[in-house]
């Protein structure tokens, strides 16, 4: 059975702000930092993300993001493990067990980056599988790659291959990891019109998942995810990008609300489609340009009140000790990060060039929100007739909160009207709901 979940799993990632070079010291500061002042928000995932495997990860790049064929860390089983001079706990064979039981300790949950497949250089060696004459040469598929990362080859559906995922993800369970980011198997541009291993090898996780004793997310990337999968996605991983690598463009948030209305129907507990990391704060040390995001602060409240009605997974991308005041109230809006909890169900109401408007209902608790989107360069008046709203259907709305300000507004004959700023939102709980009639 795939791992229940009640809520869209909350935490941060290093990705965003470091690329390929985070280290121990950096990982312990954002973890420490989120236990002090976001975890009471619901936050509670600490990820490392791509190639801490990697000794010489970022030392050439002016050249490459991801040095070809570079110096990785190694075991005899051919498991990458953790870049001992980035990672100084991990010495003596002790992978992220130290670092994941620290993450623990401040009643956080911990998570890592792992590439599809098995390592090129473990297969060319011809390296033993766990409790097996089975070699890594026989687990790997050297027909399938990715383009843009030399550190894989694809694993075969096999005995071999088997073998091989379950061993590692045992590795990962024994380590302490909560949670597993998948990269080069939700999407593959390499591999659009053949067969692609990476739906087997999806299914090969979950497995090992099921088997490991431990309850671990499965998160799949990159996007953007296939609609006609949406049955693999939801049987075998938790969380699956919707979208290729998002950052801080109006462009790519605008473009965001077309992905939701695809995906809107796919949202359930344990099955999470992602919108991918919130690009907010400080950004972009690691790619040799660190910066204050890009995003306007009516722009960071149009994703936050977009990922949450929608429901996608929440991680930060930013260097949480550089938060600046803003941000950390952005971030802490508990009415507001709720609605990726259980139970709420977002919906498009009506989209066009130059507006968007969501309602959320939760049967049980009976709360019904309206977000109003401006998608335009120029602030206007938004109005919604709560009476043409499905999810409203049969009720009546005399009030409303707006839950970013605070603001009380009237709905007069079911009418919510708001001046909402250009690119911004507004989000209503609406409230002493009654039935009509």
């Amino acid at each position: 059975m795939k791992m229940t979940m009640k809520k869209a799993p909350m935490g941060w990632n290093s990705y965003d702000y470091y690329d390929t070079t985070v280290n121990e010291e950096q990982v312990k500061a954002n973890a420490d930092y989120m236990a002090e002042h976001l975890k009471d928000c619901g936050w509670e995932y600490v990820v490392v993300d791509i190639q801490w495997y990697a000794k010489d990860a970022g030392s050439m790049r002016d050249q490459y993001q991801y040095i070809p064929f570079g110096d990785m860390e190694m075991d005899e089983h051919g498991r990458y493990q953790p870049a001992v001079n980035r990672f100084p706990s991990s010495a003596g064979g002790k992978g992220f067990g130290p670092l994941a039981d620290y993450v623990h300790s401040l009643g956080l949950k911990f998570g890592i980056h792992i590439m599809r497949g098995i390592p090129r250089l473990a297969a060319h060696r011809q390296l033993p599988l766990p409790g097996t004459s089975l070699t890594a040469a026989q687990a790997a598929d050297p027909a399938s790659i990715c383009g843009w990362n030399t550190d894989m080859y694809g694993v075969q559906d096999n005995e071999a291959g088997r073998i091989y995922y379950d061993s590692l993800i045992q590795m990962y369970a024994d380590w302490g990891v909560d949670f597993i980011k998948c990269d080069d198997i939700c999407d593959s541009w390499m591999y659009r019109h053949e067969g692609f291993s990476g739906w087997h090898e999806t299914r090969m996780l979950h497995q090992a998942i099921e088997k490991c004793g431990r309850d671990i997310v499965l998160s799949l990337s990159p996007g953007p995810a296939h609609i006609d999968r949406a049955w693999q996605y939801e049987k075998y991983a938790n969380m699956w990008r919707i979208t290729d690598d998002y950052w801080d463009r109006w462009d790519l948030l605008l473009n965001m609300f077309e992905r939701c209305e695809l995906w809107q129907n796919h949202v359930a507990d344990g099955c999470y489609p992602d919108c991918d990391m919130l690009p907010l704060g400080r950004l972009g040390k690691g790619f040799g340009q660190e910066r204050e995001t890009h995003f306007t602060r009516e722009e960071q409240k149009t994703m936050m009140t977009l990922w949450c009605i929608f429901g996608s997974p929440l991680m930060i991308g930013a260097e949480l000790t550089k938060l600046d005041e803003w941000t950390q109230w952005l971030l802490t809006r508990k009415e507001i990060l709720k609605l990726t909890e259980g139970g709420y169900a977002g919906r498009q109401v009506e989209r066009d060039s130059r507006r968007a408007v969501w309602s959320c209902f939760n049967e049980e608790t009976g709360e019904r929100y309206l977000a109003l989107f401006n998608l335009s360069d120029e602030e206007q008046v938004l109005s919604c007739d709560c009476h043409q709203v499905e999810q409203f259907a049969g009720r009546k709305a005399p009030a409303a909160r707006e839950l970013w300000t605070g603001e009380e507004v009237s709905a007069e004959a079911g009418l919510l009207s708001a001046s909402v700023p250009a690119h911004g939102a507004k989000l209503f709980l609406l409230e002493n709901l009654q039935k009509e009639g």
